[in-house]
């Protein structure tokens, strides 16, 4: 997970405070500005990836980088598959459990300076990273640079049917409160127009039971 900025004027915590709470096992709680729970799964990301993740793993089959790889469990299960990858997230602590279960990990916000720009086969957002930043469009903008010309972004999105929401939300770790930040959610029939904003050319959806992916590629030159 990846926690991008622009707050609400509050008093809560730093959400990336919050989120290292859940990261030793406490109970995290995400909701948005409507009282909505939004359903991050802390639990299952500390869990080693599963037959259920295949669907993603299965398309990173060159040097991927994991935005927002969290606690590193598809980093981890990419190198134990031979594939290089590097993982990224804005959380020490995420990035130290990542290392410890065998991932190659660093702190780096994707927005920011990140090593291999514009030169990653494969890129991945997954478990709803494209909710970073709060504005899709934005994001895979940035995605398209990261990307080697011919690359593909392999990203997770929501079941077909609710279009793209960008809420400010907040992370709850029993009394601790994050400040409100902004995320996004975008349903797979939405994201063949987010793409074609963003530079980024839609090779296609993959889909298992009720996990959806998006795979976008860098046009070459």
């Amino acid at each position: 997970m990846n926690i991008g900025g622009g707050t609400i004027n509050d008093n809560g915590c730093n959400p990336v405070d919050v989120y290292a709470q859940a990261l030793i096992g406490r109970r995290l709680r995400a909701v948005d500005d409507a009282g909505q729970d939004m359903g991050m799964g802390v639990t299952r990301w500390l869990e080693p990836a599963s037959c259920d993740d295949d669907i993603l793993l299965a398309h990173c089959t060159r040097n991927t980088l994991d935005v927002g790889c969290g606690p590193g469990r598809l980093s981890a299960a990419l190198t134990e598959a031979g594939v290089s990858a590097l993982g990224i997230d804005v959380s020490a602590e995420a990035v130290q459990i990542a290392r410890q279960r065998g991932a190659t990990a660093l702190r780096r916000d994707i927005f920011a300076s990140v090593p291999g720009q514009g030169r990653w086969p494969n890129l991945l957002l997954a478990d709803g990273n494209i909710g970073i930043g709060g504005n899709p469009v934005f994001l895979l903008r940035r995605v398209e640079t990261m990307l080697a010309p011919g690359g593909r972004a392999v990203v997770e999105v929501d079941p077909p049917g609710k279009g793209v929401s960008c809420r400010m939300i907040r992370l709850e770790v029993d009394e601790m409160v994050s400040s409100w930040f902004p995320w996004a959610r975008v349903a797979a029939d939405s994201i063949y127009s987010l793409a074609e904003q963003a530079g980024l050319a839609f090779a296609g959806l993959d889909q298992r039971a009720d996990r959806w992916v998006a795979l976008l590629d860098r046009r070459l030159p």
